[in-house]
């Protein structure tokens, strides 16, 4: 079941949901009608003792702070006409790496649109169909899963763009969380 606060935005019970809301946050900081975003997500204790330039460079150099147990790092902007799958099939993240996160921003159709759906388009097609449908909602999905196999995501809605609105779980973007940990596998 998704996570939201009634009363701010959601309730953040896990260093992996604390992670994802942090990069939905910085996402939402960007606009809307970006490319998609890749990030390492690296322990910040580790962080702070094996790399500590990097650690002051990116404000953690404090170990008292309260801040999160996984610091974000973002990766070099995704190759433009690379599709996002194969994409992913090409990283390999080395020990240090925790985990990883992707936004990205995606046209979706409720469950009810799959009836209409004409057979036999292309890809292409279909995504004309879906950019042309009159229920068509567009989102920004930020998916991250740990080593460990922990996954959790948030799902903003374009037309409810607020951080009281977003929308956390675990299983809310099961196949791009699929691929996010098939970068883990040796």
């Amino acid at each position: 079941m998704p996570n939201v606060s009634p009363s701010g935005p959601p309730m953040a019970s896990s260093p992996l949901t604390v992670a994802v809301l942090e990069i939905d946050a910085y996402a939402a900081t960007l606009g809307w009608d970006q490319p998609a975003r890749l990030f390492a997500l690296v322990d910040t204790a580790r962080l702070r003792a094996q790399e500590p330039g990097l650690a002051a460079q990116l404000g953690l150099d404090d170990p008292s702070s309260s801040g999160s147990a996984l610091t974000p790092v973002e990766q070099e902007e995704l190759p433009a006409g690379t599709a996002l799958d194969e994409f992913l099939a090409t990283i390999a993240w080395p020990d240090a790496v925790a985990g990883c996160a992707l936004s990205v921003e995606r046209l979706m159709l409720p469950p009810s649109a799959e009836a209409s759906v004409p057979e036999g388009l292309s890809d292409a097609q279909l995504t004309a169909w879906v950019a042309e449908h009159a229920d068509r909602q567009e989102v920004r999905m930020t998916v991250a899963v740990l080593r460990d196999g922990a996954r959790d995501s948030a799902v903003r809605l374009r037309e409810k763009d607020s951080p009281t609105e977003v929308l956390t779980g675990a299983g809310l973007v099961p196949g791009l969380a699929e691929a996010l940990a098939a970068t883990f596998e040796s």
